[in-house]
């Protein structure tokens, strides 16, 4: 067996998102679900009821009014929203743990995903672009490959290194020439695993090479581009963060300017304490800002 063969088969290892979870998300996504379905599938799972309660309830939404119900919850937030945080819930326990061969530390991988999913929302709101429903969710996931490749690029690291600095390439095309197989790809297989909606899994397997991406564009542009603004803030930045740039072509196509970067970066260090811990589990994230 091959290292690509090795890491497709270390994905089927991953533990998938709670049984309750997939229900609410499957419901979430089918446009025939009444509200009485999700209402009663959230009730299900009493951990799950109180977190979204919770949120619903929490100051990031400016209501005074507290709400006790799950269908006004539902109500309040919208079901994108539910949707988002209940991925989130389930990302969230692996996204904490350390991660090998990327030099993260216990938690830097969640702050990570939490910031670029905040960013791409704070950049589109800076563009004055309608965030795309997904993008959210997209931007928490993008860099869960991470979590099965991580130990791989333990053992070869001063190989992908090597690679690199003589061949003047980014982090994720060494990754592909040693083990076959870089990060992004790696999470969208688990993603389909998941059965993800295929809007979120393509912003996973291209948000480091856009220019390649043939589908809907925006979603994939703004993850690519909070993901490196996040590494630049060094949010969440392991050994690789250091061999990304933003891509060029994304830049001309947004109209980035290096100014409204910095701003940007600002902007999500500031939101970034105001949502991670409604993102967490429990709100079990401590603060690290």
């Amino acid at each position: 067996m091959n290292r690509k063969d090795e890491i497709i088969s270390r994905i089927s290892t991953i533990k998938a998102m709670p049984p309750a979870a997939v229900e609410v998300a499957r419901l979430l996504q089918s446009p025939e679900t009444n509200i009485k379905e999700i209402v009663k599938a959230i009730e299900f799972d009493p951990g799950m009821a109180a977190n979204i309660l919770r949120m619903a309830n929490s100051a990031y939404y400016g209501c005074s009014d507290r709400i006790s119900s799950i269908r006004d919850a539902i109500v309040r937030l919208g079901t994108n929203r539910i949707f988002q945080m209940i991925v989130s819930w389930a990302f969230s326990p692996m996204a904490q743990q350390e991660i090998p061969g990327y030099g993260l530390p216990a938690g830097q991988l969640w702050e990570h995903a939490i910031a670029v999913a905040v960013g791409g929302e704070e950049l589109a709101a800076d563009l004055n672009l309608k965030t795309p429903a997904h993008m959210f969710t997209a931007g928490l996931l993008h860099d869960i490959g991470k979590v099965v490749l991580g130990s791989f690029i333990q053992i070869d690291i001063d190989l992908i290194q090597k690679v690199v600095s003589e061949e003047k390439v980014s982090f994720e095309v060494a990754e592909q020439e040693i083990l076959g197989i870089d990060h992004a790809e790696t999470g969208a297989a688990l993603l389909e695993t998941w059965n993800l909606p295929p809007s979120v899994v393509e912003v996973c397997r291209w948000h480091h090479q856009p220019e390649w991406h043939s589908g809907e564009m925006l979603a994939v542009d703004l993850v690519h581009v909070a993901d490196t603004m996040c590494l630049m803030g060094g949010i969440g930045a392991g050994i690789d963060a250091a061999y990304y740039n933003t891509s060029a072509e994304v830049s001309e196509r947004l109209k980035l300017s290096a100014l409204a970067t910095e701003e940007i970066i600002s902007q999500i260090l500031k939101k970034l304490h105001e949502v991670r811990e409604l993102f967490s589990d429990n709100g079990s994230t401590k603060k690290r800002h």
